[in-house]
């Protein structure tokens, strides 16, 4: 899995930063899910590795502008450019389903794939063989939510050189052996097909904040993720606008990802006053401060990737720093 980052600033575009806008991309299936949908985004896909076509879902947090407005102009064109394609499942909180249908209305946008929109409440909102995605409601000035992404594990990898030495012949007995069946050779032997098999391959978990003071229900989503992508508009030192905004500071995000026990932790949604790197609080001043807390942080940038690596050998490889591809 690989994160891409399309957006990473809060309230309006700047010169430097895209609002809200997060890929999560499959490298297997090429397949990819986009996790809000602010303005211009789609300039920002343009400009990534993402193909439209392949977009499958998309997960609105909650709806500002910032991360929503966006999504008309998404829709129609990948529309415009495949006439095949296939269909989009959204996800969103309560009055997505509105706010698409009344802009549909009042500019009609005929796509030519099927659109399925769903309201989500806390709990599981999808689930298949291999992912579940949920979400809890966060603590935002409108209906919010954060989203988590779950991998389930996988069985070990089948030790077919060990079956070789043992002397099993290849064929329906590796098929027993790789399910953790017994097997019982013409000589009498037995075997355990769980002495074939490597240890279990532990699913990823990435869980994405979406707009939110620091509360319960993130953390207790987040419990043991490999990556938080948690929302930093503010310094500590400007807590009193983050409170009144409804927004976190870059060191509360910091310490939420320490209490949960997450393994890394990126920051991004930043408020443009940073910017300026003559100014009385940077950037750097803003990872500093988170760093101090949890050190494994990260800052997001426009159109930078993260890949959230699988565990092996029993060891945990968190997130990479951020890189442009």
């Amino acid at each position: 899995m690989i994160i891409t980052f399309l957006g990473t600033g809060s309230g309006a575009p700047s010169t430097r930063r895209n609002v809200s806008g997060i890929a999560l991309r499959f490298i297997q299936t090429g397949k990819w899910w986009l996790f809000d949908c602010g303005e211009g985004t789609q300039h920002q896909i343009l400009r990534s590795p993402l193909k439209v076509s392949q977009l499958e879902k998309i997960f609105i947090t909650h709806l500002h502008g910032d991360h929503l407005y966006g999504l008309i102009g998404l829709l129609a064109s990948r529309s415009l450019r495949n006439d095949e394609a296939s269909a989009v499942e959204l996800y969103g909180p309560p009055g997505v389903d509105r706010y698409i249908q009344a802009v549909m209305d009042v500019s009609p946008v005929h796509l030519h794939y099927p659109l399925h929109v769903h309201i989500v409440e806390e709990g599981t909102i999808w689930e298949n063989e291999a992912f579940t995605v949920s979400c809890r409601r966060v603590q935002h000035r409108v209906p919010a939510y954060a989203y988590a992404v779950v991998e389930k594990d996988r069985p070990g990898a089948f030790l077919a050189d060990a079956a070789e030495q043992a002397g099993i012949p290849q064929g329906p007995l590796y098929g027993a052996l790789k399910r953790g069946e017994r097997i019982t050779l013409p000589d009498g032997r037995v075997f355990d097909g769980r002495d074939f098999v490597g240890p279990v391959q532990p699913g990823r978990k990435v869980v994405y904040s979406g707009d939110t003071q620091p509360c319960r229900a993130v953390r207790e989503l987040a419990a043991g993720a490999d990556l938080l992508i948690h929302e930093a508009t503010y310094a500590y030192r400007d807590k009193e606008l983050a409170v009144r905004s409804g927004h976190s500071t870059a060191r509360e995000a910091a310490l939420l990802a320490r209490e949960a026990g997450v393994k890394a932790l990126c920051l991004t949604h930043f408020s443009p006053r940073y910017e300026n790197e003559d100014g009385d609080l940077t950037m750097a001043d803003l990872l500093a401060e988170a760093r101090d807390v949890f050190p494994n942080t990260t800052l997001a940038e426009d159109l930078a990737s993260l890949p959230v690596k699988r565990v092996r050998g029993g060891v945990g490889e968190t997130a990479n720093p951020c890189y442009n591809e």
